[in-house]
């Protein structure tokens, strides 16, 4: 029990130490990315209002079921890219909140680069 406490406790504190440096301005939103061991989503949210502009989970991907998880990461990148334009968005801050920038992370992250945008 107490070690699952402090699992949960040192998330928490990642968690907080990203998020007190990355923040989401109208000129740069923030793209914050949910990972779980099945699924991962995305979404653009504009902080100084507390909107979302721009949502993308992987179960909008074609083809799910036949591709990679590192394949399907990549795709929503593409998607979230491609609703960030219809919205006028170029330029992102990315937010990957406790997790490390590699593997399903990282291939959204290239997705997204890939779609068009910057950061």
């Amino acid at each position: 029990m107490k070690s699952n406490l402090m699992k949960e406790i040192k998330r928490v504190r990642r968690i907080r130490r990203v998020r007190s440096r990355v923040k989401g301005v109208p000129e740069r939103p923030r793209l914050a990315v949910f990972r779980s061991l099945k699924h991962i989503s995305a979404q653009i949210i504009d902080d100084t209002k507390g909107k979302t502009i721009v949502s993308v989970r992987d179960t909008d991907v074609k083809d799910a079921k036949t591709k990679k998880p590192t394949e399907i990461a990549r795709e929503v990148g593409k998607l979230i890219a491609e609703k960030a334009k219809g919205a006028n968005v170029t330029a992102i801050v990315f937010d990957r909140r406790d997790k490390r920038y590699h593997g399903r992370i990282h291939a959204l992250a290239e997705g997204a680069r890939e779609g068009g945008l910057q950061f």
